[in-house]
């Protein structure tokens, strides 16, 4: 946990609200009201695994100075790993959290999944 900033007479200054953190670009968590239980983590993992194991051969490649079109080629597989592996998480994400949160009434958990499928993009 981090400490709060002190100005220099030594008193505690309050955390910037969450709408100053976003409107600045400061990194943060979210907290949510409900609880995160993914059936797929463990697919995730063994994906993400692959796609490691997957970009370090193309680091390989690039330092053995292999042909730019085979790199160009393992490149798209990397990302399109990650990319399935997004998929995967975010359907995970939708048919367990958001539809909790939604039953909660949770508007924040729906407007953090806009958020982070903006970055996706």
């Amino acid at each position: 946990m981090s400490k709060p900033n002190k100005p220099l007479d030594g008193a505690p200054q309050a955390s910037p609200s969450h709408e100053y953190m976003h409107a600045h670009g400061i990194p943060h968590t979210h907290a949510h009201n409900h609880s995160h239980s993914h059936e797929n983590t463990k697919a995730v993992l063994n994906r993400l695994s692959r796609a490691i194991g997957h970009l370090q051969s193309v680091r390989s490649m690039v330092e053995e100075g292999r042909d730019c079109s085979e790199v160009l080629i393992q490149i798209a597989a990397v990302r399109s790993a990650i990319d399935n592996t997004g998929k995967l998480i975010l359907q995970d994400h939708l048919k367990h959290c958001i539809m909790e949160a939604a039953a909660e009434g949770d508007r924040k958990a729906i407007d953090d999944l806009c958020e982070a499928i903006d970055k996706y993009m």
